[in-house]
């Protein structure tokens, strides 16, 4: 059996040092699944839909443990190559290979024969290769329609095994879903969701219609059953209003407070998703009365959520009205506890500073080199290339600065680092909730009491969509709570949050969709960068 390729000591770097990195500047990375992914020495084409750029790449190598595999041989558009830049000194050291793209070229010709040879080998020797069919990091709600490169590459790899009854190839689909979509994916401190889903395994054997001489048909079915798979475990939409508008209907139906996975928030959303897709579908008569209802209630949602944006709210301060002594007083709270973390985050504060300039300086820059469906999905890559780059700068500084005590700074720096930023992180969160409650006090009793009968009205009918239409359980909260998990997505009390206060895995996070901003993102672009 191949044994597959032993890890590069680039690679083990690059995955060491961009799990460091990723840790910190996503507030929680779940995975899923790992157990799925075939072990090293099982030749396995790893496939994931693509919208963070190289960001999406680092992600998959940093989920996929090393005991299930050595090493994931990368793929990129060959562009990234040759370059005098970290970036590109990180994609070549890292063993990728580099995948010419047509619209690169004046003559729309790209010939990636050599890769293709290269690839193959590798999987041959039992390797894993990680490849984007989508062929291009995109700036759209949609899942773009595949490329046939990962079929066609199957198709080949059985072709020249096909005298090897016991080989077999794996592609292995993945679904990487960020919390923030779309341009605002890149927030600092925001969530992201890995899904690994049963592997597709191929054999000469069992998959002869895959060997040489193949019918271009078979190549497109694998390639449609594909897209399916990944498309399941994500969010693909028409629109951003369409997944705006899911989103909503999900924190309805199970509200802020609900213990339950990332993994079960992003299904719940993507089950309304579907839901309200089915309105753009084939109509028959008797579907055309559901979908009026359908079309009613995602007008009535879009036009809820426009008022609370207008007031910057969320609808769990519609949910659960507060009494305006209770406001009062929590108000003097959040302002009190807001105020007390950012002190005590000051002194730290001053090793992130140019951290955060640098980032900003870099990602502000770059946004001006080109328009934005063709910039906004490489900012995360930046963010985090420049805040690697500026943070080891940084942390070398202040242990040079402080070389007597050298030993010590050495790992003190970085701990108390990470120790600002989570006293920062609260602080901006307990000032969130500060503003919330005094915009709460300006909007006033009366119109907050209409409001909460419209969202009565609103949570009737999403439930009712919810159980009678798609199935999903009726009682959320006793549901999650039971099937959901350790990872809650939040604390779980008084004494669990001063138990875990300094444990790394620890959230204050009620919602998943907060990060690291003083005001919540809950819309997304005007139609016209669809």
């Amino acid at each position: 059996m191949p044994q597959g390729t032993t890890t590069p000591w680039s690679y083990a770097l690059v995955r060491l040092l961009f799990r460091f990195v990723l840790k910190i500047f996503y507030g929680t990375i779940v995975v899923e699944n790992v157990d799925l992914i075939p072990e090293t020495g099982r030749p396995c084409i790893v496939c994931a839909n693509h919208s963070n750029s190289l960001t999406d790449a680092l992600l998959l190598v940093t989920s996929i443990p090393t005991h299930r595999r050595n090493m994931l041989r990368l793929t990129a558009k060959a562009t990234q190559f040759g370059r005098r830049t970290f970036t590109s000194w990180l994609i070549e050291s890292a063993g990728t290979v580099p995948i010419k793209r047509r619209k690169d070229y004046i003559d729309g010709k790209a010939d990636n024969s050599d890769v293709m040879e290269k690839l193959m080998q590798a999987l041959e020797l039992g390797d894993a290769a990680c490849m984007f069919p989508e062929g291009m990091s995109r700036y759209h709600p949609t899942i773009a329609p595949l490329k046939t490169g990962v079929a066609r590459l199957v198709s080949d790899v059985l072709s020249r095994n096909r005298d090897n009854p016991e080989f077999e190839i794996s592609v292995q689909t993945c679904s990487i879903t960020y919390m923030h979509v779309i341009s605002h994916r890149q927030h600092f401190r925001s969530d992201v969701l890995v899904t690994f889903h049963s592997p597709l395994i191929f054999t000469p054997k069992d998959n002869p219609e895959l060997l040489t001489p193949v019918d271009f048909a078979n190549i497109r079915t694998l390639t449609s059953t594909i897209q399916e798979k990944i498309a399941s475990g994500t969010l693909d939409s028409p629109s951003w209003d369409l997944i705006r508008t899911a989103k909503l209907a999900a924190r309805m139906y199970a509200p802020l407070g609900t213990m339950m996975t990332l993994g079960d928030h992003v299904r719940i959303i993507r089950t309304f998703l579907e839901g309200f897709k089915a309105v753009d579908g084939e109509s028959t008569p008797e579907k055309e009365s559901g979908i009026q209802e359908l079309r009613e209630l995602q007008a009535d949602l879009k036009s809820y959520q426009d008022q609370l944006a207008k007031w910057a709210i969320k609808d769990d301060r519609i949910r659960r009205p507060l009494p305006r002594r209770t406001i009062l007083s929590r108000l003097l709270v959040r302002l009190t506890w807001s105020l007390c973390l950012f002190v005590i985050s000051l002194p730290g504060l001053v090793l992130w500073v140019p951290i955060f300039a640098t980032t900003f300086y870099a990602v502000h820059n770059f946004k001006k080199t080109g328009p934005i469906f063709d910039t906004w999905d490489e900012i995360a890559q930046y963010k985090l290339i420049y805040g690697l780059v500026s943070g080891i700068c940084v942390w070398i500084s202040a242990v040079a600065l402080t070389w007597p005590f050298a030993a010590v700074t050495v790992f003190l720096v970085p701990a108390f680092m990470w120790m600002t930023l989570r006293w920062f992180e609260d602080a901006i969160a307990a000032f969130r909730a500060f503003t919330t409650l005094f915009r709460l006090l300006l909007v006033g009793k009366p119109t907050l009491k209409k409001m909460f009968e419209v969202r009565k009205s609103l949570h009737s009918r999403v439930m009712n969509l919810a159980i009678t239409k798609l199935d999903l359980p009726e009682d959320s909260e006793q549901y999650f709570s039971h099937v959901g998990g350790r990872e809650k997505g939040r604390i779980r009390g008084s004494w669990d949050s001063r138990a875990r206060y300094f444990s790394i895995k620890r959230r204050r996070k009620r919602d998943w969709n907060e990060t690291l901003r003083l005001y919540d993102q809950v819309d997304y672009p005007d139609g016209a960068f669809d």
